[in-house]
C-alpha cells in the first residue's frame, strides 16, 4: 500500500500519465534530493537542473496548442507535489515558470507572443517569472498597484518596484503588471532581460524557500514596445484569471511539502530507537503519523477534485481559494508534526524536515494569504463582501 496516497487517487490516472510521473520521480530521487540541501543552506538555484527536467515534457502539461502537451490538470497537480515533495523551492520554481508566466501568457497573450515564448518555455530553454507584488502593495494588488505604464507612441515606460519575485534574477521573460496612468487599468507587459532601466536584485537572508531566487526589482523609465504588452491583459480581472488558475497549484505544492515531511518521518520512526525499540512501535508516535496522514488524505481528495473541475471548465475562483486555505493550513499542521516526532533532530538539515517546516511558511503566505481567501470563499458563502 503506498503511505502517502492512501486512497490511491494516482490510479486514476491513464498509463501513459502514472509512466510520465515514474520518469520524474527516478529524476528527482537522484538529481534532486541529493543536492536540495546543499543549495538551500546556500541560497543557490540548482540551474543545472533545469534542461534535464525539460526534457522530461512536464513545462505547461494542461495547455493545448502551440507545441505543448494538452495534458490534464490533475496529471499536473501530481508531477507538482513530487516536484514540492522533494522540494518545495524547486517546485515553486516551477509553478513560477510554467504557471504564472507561461500561464499569463497562455490566457492573456497574442497569438504572436504564444507561439514565440510558449514552445521554448515549455522547453525551459526560456525561464518565465511574473512581477505582481510590490514593497507596498501585496493583497491589495487587485486595487492598490503603484507600478505605473504610460504610452508614448508605440512604447509604453514603465516606473515602480516589484518585490519578492521568484526566477526574477535570471528569467529571459518577467510578466510584469502596472497600472495605466491614462485609464487607471491594470495591464501586463513582457520585459526581457537586459531591458534598460529594469535592476533585478537578488533578495537575501531569507527563513523559507532560500534556493527561490526572489528578486526586488526596481523599474526606472523601462521603455517596452507595444508588441511586448500582452495584449488580452486590459484589466485586473485578466491577472486575477491567471492567479485563480495558478491557485490550485499552490495546493497541490502544499499536499507534496506535507507529503515530503511525512515521508521523512515515517522513515524515522521505523529506524530510531529508544528504549530499545524503534519509536514507530510507540502508541503516541503512531497517533502523529495518522493525523498526518489524515490531514494529507484530506488535502489530496481535496485537490483532486478541484483539477478535475478544471479539466471540466467547471472550477470557480471559490473553490480554488478553499483549496488553497484549507491544504495550505493542514501542511502547517503536518510539518509541524513531523517535527515534533523527530524531537531535536527535527531541526537539523541533515533530516530533512526542518527544511520542510521552513518552506511551508512561505507556501501558506503567497499567491494568497489564507486570510484573504477564506473572505473570497465567505462573499460566495454569504453574499456579502468583508475585504473592508
Amino acid at each position: 500500500m503506498d503511505t502517502t496516497d492512501f486512497y490511491a487517487l494516482a490510479d486514476d490516472l491513464p498509463d501513459e500519465d502514472r509512466d510520465l510521473l515514474t520518469r520524474l520521480r527516478g529524476f528527482l530521487d537522484s538529481e534532486l534530493a541529493p543536492v536540495a540541501n546543499w543549495h538551500w543552506a546556500r541560497e543557490r538555484f540548482p540551474h543545472h537542473l533545469v534542461e534535464p527536467l525539460g526534457k522530461l515534457d512536464v513545462g505547461g502539461l494542461s495547455y493545448t496548442g502551440y507545441g505543448l502537451p494538452g495534458r490534464t490538470s490533475l496529471l499536473d497537480g501530481f508531477v507538482t507535489l513530487d516536484l514540492a515533495r522533494t522540494d518545495p523551492s524547486f517546485a515553486t520554481f516551477f509553478g513560477v515558470h510554467t504557471g504564472l508566466a507561461m500561464g499569463s501568457i497562455y490566457l492573456c497573450g497574442s497569438e504572436e507572443q504564444k507561439a514565440k515564448w510558449l514552445p521554448p518555455m515549455h522547453r525551459f530553454e526560456k525561464i518565465g517569472a511574473f512581477g505582481l507584488t510590490e514593497p507596498d502593495v501585496g493583497s491589495a494588488a487587485s486595487r492598490g498597484l503603484k507600478t505605473t505604464a504610460r504610452r508614448e507612441g508605440d512604447e509604453w515606460v514603465l516606473n515602480g518596484e516589484k518585490k519578492w519575485i521568484g526566477n526574477a534574477t535570471f528569467a529571459d521573460v518577467v510578466v510584469v503588471w502596472a497600472k495605466d496612468v491614462e485609464d487607471g487599468q491594470v495591464k501586463g507587459f513582457l520585459l526581457e532581460q537586459g531591458t534598460p532601466g529594469f535592476t533585478p536584485t537578488k533578495i537575501e537572508g531569507k527563513i523559507a524557500l532560500r534556493s527561490v531566487q526572489n528578486a526586488h526589482i526596481l523599474l526606472e523609465d523601462c521603455r517596452v514596445p507595444e508588441a511586448n504588452r500582452l495584449q488580452h491583459a486590459n484589466t485586473f480581472a485578466d491577472t486575477a484569471a491567471v492567479l485563480r488558475m495558478t491557485r490550485t497549484s499552490v495546493a497541490w505544492q502544499a499536499v507534496g511539502c506535507s507529503i515530503g515531511a511525512y515521508q521523512r518521518a515515517l522513515a524515522y520512526a521505523k529506524e530510531r530507537e529508544q528504549f530499545g525499540r524503534p519509536i514507530g512501535g510507540f502508541q503516541l508516535v503512531q497517533d502523529l503519523l495518522v493525523k498526518m496522514l489524515g490531514n494529507i488524505t484530506a488535502s489530496l481528495c481535496l485537490v483532486a477534485q478541484l483539477s478535475r473541475l478544471q479539466d471540466a471548465q467547471k472550477m470557480t475562483e471559490e473553490q480554488a481559494s478553499l483549496a488553497k486555505a484549507f491544504c495550505t493550513t493542514k501542511m502547517r499542521e503536518t510539518v509541524g508534526m513531523a517535527r515534533e516526532l523527530m524531537g531535536g533532530n527535527g531541526i537539523l538539515l541533515e533530516f530533512d524536515v526542518g527544511r520542510f517546516v521552513a518552506d511551508a511558511e512561505a507556501i501558506h503566505s503567497y499567491e494568497g494569504t489564507r486570510e484573504m481567501n477564506t473572505l473570497i470563499v465567505g462573499r460566495a458563502l454569504t453574499g456579502l463582501s468583508a475585504f473592508v
